[in-house]
């Protein structure tokens, strides 16, 4: 073997003890954000809470037979499709709506 092919192989395990450091250095955050049991690990009451629930979802929950009304929602899709937007009605939080002006009425200037 020459010295040139011993050089090359003594800078290839170099190389490959470096990247072997490099990678053992870069584990020790990977294993700081693992979901195993550590100090760190987490809400163990709520993971207990969870796993010993019986059933999570109501009954209605599984309940497909969902009545409509198939004119408000034909309505809904035209008013949709041509653009023409209906205000809402009776949405906020005060029983008393402000006065309506009256566009009949010529407003007066004193």
């Amino acid at each position: 073997m020459s010295r040139a092919a011993d050089r090359f192989r003594r800078h290839i395990l170099l190389a490959a003890i470096f990247c072997g450091f490099a990678l053992a250095a870069c584990s020790d955050i990977y294993y700081d954000r693992r979901d195993t049991i550590t100090f760190q690990s987490g809400d163990a009451i709520a993971v207990n809470r969870v796993t010993h629930a019986v059933d999570m979802w109501p009954a209605a929950a599984g309940y497909r037979d969902i009545q409509s009304n198939g004119e408000k929602m034909q309505s809904a899709v035209e008013r949709y499709r041509t653009n023409k937007v209906t205000p809402p009605v009776g949405l906020d939080t005060s029983t008393i709506s402000p006065p309506q002006s009256n566009p009949t009425t010529p407003a007066t200037n004193p």
